[in-house]
C-alpha cells in the first residue's frame, strides 16, 4: 500500500535527476488515468493518448507538485484537464462508451439502446456535472477524492452530484436522453 508521502519521495527523486523514479508513479497511476480518459473519450486509442499526455504534462510540471497534498489528486486533476481539453476539441456529441456486460444476443439490442440513451443524457450535462458523475460512478472515487481532484469542497461535490442525478433522471424519464 502506498503511504501518502511515498509519492512525494518518488517525485523528489525524479526532480533530483532520477528519471526512473517517475516510472514508479506511472505504474501506480497510469491505469487510473487511462480509465478516466476512456470514460471521458469513449475510445481506447484516444484514451491512451489522453493518459499519455497527462503523464507527460505531470512529468513536465513535477516542480509544481505540493508534497503536502496527495499526489493522486494532483495527477488526477491533470488527467481530468487533459480529458476535458480533448472533449472540447471533439464534436459535441461524440459517443461516450459506457461499460457494458456481456449479454445474450436478444438482450444486447435493448442494452445498447439503453446505453445510448444514458450516454446521450450524460453528454447533455454541463461540464461540471458530467465531470463529477464520471469521477464518482465510472472511476469509483469518494466525495473527498473527487473534491481533491477537481479542487472543490466535499459539500460542493455532493451538491453537484445530486443536481446531476436529478438532471439525468429527468432527461431519461422524459426521453431527452435519446437521440432526436
Amino acid at each position: 500500500m502506498t503511504r501518502p508521502n511515498d509519492d512525494a519521495v518518488w517525485v523528489s527523486r525524479c526532480l533530483l535527476g532520477d528519471a526512473s523514479a517517475f516510472e514508479v508513479l506511472v505504474e501506480r497511476y497510469g491505469r487510473i488515468l487511462f480509465a478516466l480518459a476512456f470514460r471521458l473519450s469513449g475510445n481506447r486509442e484516444d484514451a491512451e493518448d489522453i493518459a499519455q499526455n497527462a503523464l507527460l504534462r505531470a512529468y513536465e510540471r513535477l516542480e509544481t507538485y505540493d508534497p503536502d497534498r496527495p499526489f493522486f489528486s494532483w495527477i488526477y486533476r491533470i488527467g481530468v484537464n487533459e480529458g476535458l481539453n480533448f472533449r472540447r476539441a471533439q464534436r459535441p456529441h461524440e459517443p461516450l462508451e459506457l461499460a457494458r456486460s456481456t449479454a445474450a444476443a436478444g438482450d444486447l439490442a435493448a442494452q445498447l439502446e439503453t446505453g445510448e440513451r444514458i450516454q446521450d443524457a450524460l453528454m447533455s450535462l454541463g461540464r461540471e456535472h458530467r465531470e463529477v458523475v464520471v469521477l464518482k460512478y465510472f472511476t469509483g472515487l469518494s466525495y473527498r477524492e473527487i473534491g481533491d481532484a477537481v479542487g472543490l469542497p466535499e459539500k460542493t461535490v455532493k451538491s453537484r452530484l445530486f443536481a446531476a442525478r436529478q438532471e439525468l433522471e429527468a432527461r431519461l424519464s422524459d426521453g431527452r436522453g435519446s437521440k432526436p
